[in-house]
């Protein structure tokens, strides 16, 4: 995948008590990290998903609160609001 894309690339250590997500903006990288100070992230995907996955912003946004993305009960799609003139 092309860093350059605008996409997103999540990773997490070995443990499983940390999430980084690094993206580029056009101008540089953002390194952004999540660290669990309790547990460890539940869920994450199998090997038989290989080594890429795409998800949406709200199944992200899951991930980093430590749900399991999978579930559609987690939280609603992401839409954007329609702008008022």
């Amino acid at each position: 995948m092309d860093p350059f894309s605008g996409c997103l690339f999540v990773f997490r250590n070995k443990r499983g008590t940390s999430i980084k997500v690094l993206m580029y903006d056009g101008q540089g990288f953002w390194l952004c990290q999540k660290r669990l100070s309790k547990g460890r992230f539940l869920w994450w995907p199998t090997v038989h998903h290989g080594a890429t996955r795409n998800m949406a912003a709200h199944q992200l946004q899951t991930l980093l609160w430590n749900g399991n993305p999978d579930k559609d009960t987690a939280s609603p799609d992401w839409r954007r609001l329609p702008v008022m003139a």
